[in-house]
């Protein structure tokens, strides 16, 4: 690291790193330099002007921008003289020429910093009388973002983050002088995945978000910090709220996982939580065989005996528990020791068929973390396409990739959100992902510039499943084979909000708490095996926590088939499902901002989650309902979070230094990497492409799931559902854009309409995994077109 400098603030001497921006170093130092259009994740424009400072030159002092400035040895400063108040007051007095004043209505008021600058910084009165610019207010610039233009003080903070975050330019300056405005293109709606940024970013009202809009002061919130359960990246937010129900998530900056940013799947997918359909009440099928509503002792008295008949009739391993990764890893750890330790079944799953090898996601070889990314000289994906999987990595990538200058190599069937910044694209029909490997590990010559890429440390490779039909263990070989790279790290992706922490605490059919691997025989089988033993009647009982297989499992019309087939279901959810609608006991268990605990993100992170709200009706936090039910079958648990994580700390190997207190503030906030690791998965790869058509069933981020159909401001983004074809195969089968095809799989078939991608080789159809279809996980499927 380069020698520190000195510069003098205000007459201090203060010492700071090279190449430090002015406005950094004195608001690291103590001295506040008032702004609008900065921002330390985006690049300095100097646009607002309101941080202007006076700074010794040759020719005497002179004003700058201090947030332009770079920090030089011997710089002079002045941020408090008559001429910088002078220039701050003209400032804001030109700002408010227009600005309409509706404090009192704006939902920027009390959290302002046009207004709370204007009271620490502004003239105390205007000189301006004229009649100020009116525009329609507001005008919807998407289905969650509102636009008051007259508002606007034009300091760019969304233009820009749109342009150089998110790589989504569908907002911008229209018009010049005293018209200009922000507005979106003709046409063309501000659809980007992480439009709520700029609702948090922006200073003034000018953008609000149509789920908040109206409905609370910040001084009638609540406010706590906790971690999105989305997915698996572990964003830090704010969970806020008034009169026990959440309004509004914000993104908490945090260098290790988001940077601030959060998807609006993330930031607007709170609402389920006071759904109309939310369970307040357990539910027990009666004789009449109704679902009805019954007390607490009444529905687990009920879920032990019926669990006991199956035990004592079939045996332990006649019961299986699918669930988890939706929960707490204190609700999880309680749910494995439920079934494993105290009914004695190795038949559990947290994956429910569509994540990648327990093994690859616990045990793969130089785990990495995200930070890696911000050194990384080469960048392997070779996974989901993580602009709708995992939203906010996409956005770490894409920084490394755009303003980094990390070469980045993306391996996918179809076209993914990071191709437009990739280096290089390999494209390769659903199947057939071993041989592009082994023509990349056999020094083929067309693959010669992404072999030498790859041969540039250092490396890091995001692996998963790329698609529902890709065989899983094309990503053990992926990960393998990366792992081998120059200075290689390697990260694991699912999508899952706490897969990786429910597979920790035991959740796994091939390893137990903290990654300890079983033998072959201790093994259980997976959710895929669960559903077809009890298809063919060897599983009789089925518990589920937060798991919806008929719905989420590549082949959830056979997935439907095989739980209505179950003698006994038992269901810990928030809602009625697909799984536990044929449920013969189903208790209402607490949600997010409703429990406190812990979950693990991808790399391997423990972050706290904290309570803010109540739960609905009756609903409990499902470790103190997982604890009676376990009273009832004999054994014993801890029965709160608290008293589960203390266990979990003393229990599981790799959590010992993880618990409640260290990860409330000091370095803990940021969470505690979990280093503990379970053997390499076997990396043999299976299949190849078939010779007719290939399917690749790959995730959207607004799927058809249970929680996004309860929240009105998602629900009406999931999309209709497509088949998706090369030109060359539409135009052999005679369709255009537009007209219909039927697609059959070895799981179910749909009938869709055809959407044109020469983005695809010939000979793939691609159809979204998560919106309500049947397909089956073979990528031999057969499209013929409707007549």
């Amino acid at each position: 690291m380069s020698e520190r400098i000195t510069i003098t603030v205000d007459g201090k001497a203060l010492e700071v790193d090279p190449g430090t921006l002015l406005i950094e170093a004195a608001e690291r130092n103590g001295t506040y330099i008032p702004r609008f259009c900065w921002h330390a994740r985006m690049k300095p424009v100097g646009m607002c002007r309101m941080c202007l400072v006076e700074v010794e030159g040759p020719r005497g002092p002179m004003l700058t921008t201090s947030c332009t400035a770079v920090c030089t040895e011997g710089m002079v400063v002045d941020t408090r003289s008559d001429t910088v108040k002078k220039a701050q007051e003209g400032v804001l007095e030109f700002l408010l020429i227009n600005h309409p004043l509706d404090c009192p209505v704006c939902d920027r008021g009390g959290e302002c910093p046009l207004q709370d600058q204007t009271l620490s910084h502004g003239p105390g009165e205007s000189r301006f009388v004229e009649e100020k610019r009116h525009f329609e207010k507001p005008i919807a610039i998407s289905d969650l973002v509102l636009l008051d233009r007259e508002r606007c003080i034009l300091c760019a903070r969304c233009t820009r983050f749109s342009d150089e975050i998110s790589g989504d330019p569908l907002i911008e300056f229209l018009d010049r002088g005293t018209y200009t405005q922000i507005n979106t293109f003709p046409d063309e709606p501000f659809a980007s995945y992480f439009s709520g940024n700029t609702v948090q970013l922006c200073p003034v009202g000018a953008l609000t978000a149509t789920p908040y809009r109206f409905r609370a002061r910040p001084w009638d919130l609540e406010a706590v910090e906790s971690t999105c359960t989305g997915c698996a990246v572990g964003c830090r937010v704010s969970v806020q709220a008034s009169h026990n129900e959440v309004l509004r998530l914000l993104g908490v900056d945090v260098e290790a996982t988001n940077h601030g940013w959060l998807c609006d799947r993330g930031r607007f997918g709170f609402e389920y939580l006071r759904s109309p359909g939310r369970l307040s009440a357990p539910l027990v099928r009666n004789d009449d065989g109704e679902l009805v509503e019954s007390g607490w002792a009444e529905a687990l008295d009920a879920a032990a005996a019926g669990l006991r008949r199956v035990i004592d009739g079939s045996g332990p391993e006649a019961v299986a528990g699918i669930g988890g990764a939706r929960s707490t890893n204190e609700e999880a750890h309680a749910f494995a020791t439920l079934l494993r330790d105290i009914i004695g079944t190795p038949h559990l799953d947290a994956a429910v068929g569509e994540a990648p090898d327990p093994l690859l996601l616990t045990g793969a070889a130089n785990r990495g973390v995200i930070g890696d990314l911000e050194t990384a000289r080469t960048i392997l994906v070779w996974g989901p396409d993580l602009k709708e999987d995992l939203p906010v990595l996409y956005l770490r990538v894409r920084r490394a990739a755009m303003e980094l200058g990390a070469t980045l190599i993306v391996a996918h069937p179809a076209p993914t959100g990071l191709d437009h910044c990739a280096d290089h694209v390999l494209r390769y029909r659903p199947g057939d992902g071993a041989g592009l490997l082994a023509r990349l590990t056999g020094g083929d010559d067309e693959l010669a510039p992404v072999t030498a890429a790859l041969g540039e440390g250092p490396v890091v490779a995001i692996v998963g499943r790329t698609g529902m039909t890709e065989d899983p263990g094309l990503a053990n070989a992926v990960a393998a084979f990366a792992a081998g790279l120059p200075d290689a790290r390697v990260l694991p992706a699912a999508h899952r909000g706490n897969l990786f922490g429910a597979i920790d605490m035991g959740m796994s059919p091939v390893t137990g708490p903290g990654r300890v691997a079983f033998d072959g025989a201790s093994r259980g089988r997976d959710t895929t095996g669960i559903l077809e033993a009890l298809d063919s009647g060897e599983i009789g009982a089925l518990v589920l926590l937060g798991a919806d297989p008929a719905a989420d499992h590549p082949s959830s019309a056979k997935a439907r088939a095989a739980i209505d087939k179950a003698s006994f279901v038992v269901s810990f959810d928030l809602f009625v499902t697909e799984s536990n609608r044929g449920a013969d006991v189903i208790f209402p268990v607490d949600a997010f901002a409703e429990v406190e605990g812990t979950v693990t993100n991808l790399e391997g992170r423990v972050q706290k989650v904290n309570r803010l709200v109540p739960g609905v009706g009756q609903s409990r936090p499902a470790v103190e309902a997982i604890a009676d039910l376990v009273s009832r079958l004999g054994g014993s648990i801890p029965a709160t979070a608290a008293a589960m994580a203390d266990r979990i700390r003393e229990t599981v190997p790799g959590y010992d230094e993880v618990s409640w207190a260290t990860l409330g503030w000091g370095p803990g906030r940021d969470g505690v990497v979990v280093s503990a690791s379970s053997p390499a998965p076997d990396a043999a790869v299976n299949g190849s492409a078939p010779d007719g058509m290939a399917l690749h069933l790959g995730r959207v981020l607004y799927g058809a799931g249970t929680m996004i159909a309860a929240g009105p401001s998602l629900a009406k983004l999931v999309p209709a559902p497509t088949a998706r074809l090369h030109p060359e195969d539409a135009e052999r089968l005679g369709v255009v854009e537009g007209a219909s095809v039927t697609v059959t799989g070895d799981g179910g078939e749909a009938e869709l309409p055809v959407r044109i991608d020469p983005g695809l080789l010939p000979g793939t159809v691609a159809v979204p995994a998560n919106l309500g279809l049947s397909f089956g996980t073979s990528p031999a499927v057969s499209v013929e077109a409707v007549s």
